[in-house]
């Protein structure tokens, strides 16, 4: 009996399953500011120290909760993503893509490729639905249990490289050697990898996967197709639509048919090498 083919979908978080940043349901309240404000001193740290957005943003994050008194060790960072709320569906639909999946036997498995706080969405309600959850982390003090230092930071460009861990297998982030030898076989063929994102940020990894045989998706808020509309221009993506994960909505309408293709090219590579 063959193995089941397994179709990977990675996802961005941010504007992708939740409407806006997951700093702005918890951290960002917790330390009294706005998101604006927020990203602004980010913004500002960035362009006075040269310092690169993605690392400035979690610099900013322990400068201003140290300035509050707070400690921000790894349980105030889950408590942060209790209480993150998501475009229409995604509650449901792990579970219901997974179950279209078994239904033609293909097996789905999802993975969170994200330039967010990994402590952030571990304690976030759809953390548990994902393989692996890959975004930017902290080291902290075995004394004090604070936050001290980047322990990764996974910026735009990055996010490419776990096109290729997933693809072999490879789901420690530390591990460069396995990533970089040369493979015969891989455990998910890049034809079998959807990327979905929202917008500019998720380019690199949208044209890496389209171009590599893999759908990618943008998704936007509903009635805002603006956002999207130069990457369906330019033929950055395989399709765009609104971020609605409901039932029989237009994205999971293009997930069933992503699967469907995945069962039939199986199909027909057993087939041939009968």
């Amino acid at each position: 009996m063959k193995e089941k083919p397994i179709l990977a979908i990675l996802y961005d978080f941010d504007s992708t399953l939740a409407p806006t940043d997951m700093q702005a349901y918890g951290f960002i309240p917790k330390m009294g500011m706005t998101p604006a404000e927020f990203w602004q001193r980010t913004s500002e740290f960035s362009e006075k120290t040269g310092c690169e957005k993605i690392l400035s943003y979690l610099y900013v994050m322990r400068d201003v909760a140290k300035e509050r008194g707070i400690k921000m060790d790894r349980a105030f960072l889950n408590e942060c993503g209790r209480n993150i709320s998501y475009f229409p569906g995604v509650a449901t639909w792990f579970s219901r893509i997974n179950q279209y999946g078994e239904e033609h036997n293909v097996k789905v498995e999802h993975y969170l490729v994200s330039s967010g706080n990994k402590e952030i969405v571990e304690g976030c309600s759809i953390a548990k639905e994902f393989k692996q959850l890959y975004g930017c982390e902290y080291i902290f003090d075995e004394v004090t249990g604070e936050a001290i230092w980047p322990k990764l930071a996974i910026n735009y460009t990055q996010k490419t490289q776990y096109f290729f861990r997933i693809s072999k297998g490879i789901t420690d982030s530390g591990d460069d050697n396995a990533v970089n030898e040369k493979t015969h076989s891989r455990r998910i063929p890049y034809s079998n990898i959807v990327y979905i994102g929202d917008g500019l940020t998720d380019v690199p990894s949208m044209i890496l996967v389209k171009n590599n045989g893999g759908k990618s998706i943008a998704v936007y808020p509903r009635g805002k197709q603006e956002k999207v509309q130069s990457l369906v221009d330019d033929g950055r993506v395989n399709y765009a639509c609104p971020a609605d994960y409901s039932p029989n909505r237009m994205l999971e309408k293009i997930l069933r048919l992503i699967v469907k293709g995945v069962a039939i090219n199986s199909d027909l590579s057993a087939w041939e090498n009968n």
